[in-house]
């Protein structure tokens, strides 16, 4: 397969037949000690935390970016790289990165379907030794695309052309469990468990995408629609996002700070 034609989603023995290729970057976004244990040949470490900026009591916010491009050009993303990313949790954190990507107009990027769960389940290839990044010279600017805010959300609570999706628990989201100041949800949002997207009985790839599109649909979460994914720092929602872009939505933003932003807000209006 043409590393130009490589899906969003790719599957592990997509993945195993470009291992060796240039320009093709596999980054491990699970635990360190996982990491050490074994990974994808030739994927290199990336610690989370990396990715995302912290202001207490809000988690998840996208970093500036003098931060982005001096962690994207120290492991060596040039604007030519195709990304494959991946962590031991279902695509977490591995969707945040691709997110990030896309918010600076990285194009060339996948999420591997089962991360290193069904890699290594399934007996592909593993290594234990570490690699080192190939650093390159990078600089990037975050955009507007794929991101939104608590103002923009503000001012659209009644537009009927949007749709929040809470990618949160059920108990996150009618607030009998809580990790801000105050429990709930954002008024009118429709609630989507982001595990729900994935099938444990097969190592957690996603499930067929016409369950996932009648999922989202009969949520009201359609096509025609804006949808604005959040969490509790755009963590797990982040893994919605790429799920949305890869059923073919394109109108899809994250909030990044999410319910930690929103629910430690005073003033904005909660429902439970």
């Amino acid at each position: 397969m043409d590393q130009q034609n490589l899906p969003l989603i790719i599957q592990p023995q997509q993945l195993q037949s470009q291992l060796g290729q240039p320009d093709l970057l596999i980054i491990d976004l699970g635990k360190a000690d996982n990491y050490r244990q074994a990974h994808v040949p030739g994927a290199v470490f990336l610690d989370y935390p990396q990715i995302i900026r912290v202001e207490k009591p809000v988690m998840g916010l996208l970093p500036d970016a003098e931060h982005l491009s001096r962690v994207l050009s120290g492991l060596g993303i040039g604007e030519n790289t195709h990304v494959i990313a991946y962590d031991d949790e279902g695509g977490g954190k591995a969707g945040r990165l691709l997110w990030t990507l896309d918010v600076i107009g990285h194009r060339r990027m996948s999420l591997l379907d089962g991360g290193i769960v069904a890699w290594a389940n399934e007996g592909f290839p593993l290594q234990r030794e570490a690699n080192m990044p190939q650093a390159v010279e990078r600089h990037v600017q975050p955009t507007s695309h794929g991101v939104t805010d608590k103002h923009w959300i503000l001012e659209h609570l009644d537009d009927p052309n949007v749709v929040l999706l809470d990618t949160r628990t059920p108990e996150e989201f009618h607030g009998a469990k809580k990790f801000s100041e105050r429990g709930g949800h954002i008024p009118g949002a429709v609630n989507f468990n982001w595990v729900e997207a994935m099938d444990p009985n097969r190592n957690l790839r996603l499930k067929p995408d016409d369950v996932l599109r009648n999922a989202f649909e009969n949520l009201g979460a359609t096509p025609d629609k804006q949808i604005v994914v959040y969490c509790q720092s755009h963590h797990r929602s982040a893994h919605t996002y790429n799920v949305l872009k890869h059923l073919g939505y394109e109108n899809v933003q994250g909030y990044p700070g999410a319910w930690s932003d929103w629910g430690n807000d005073p003033n904005t209006p909660v429902e439970t």
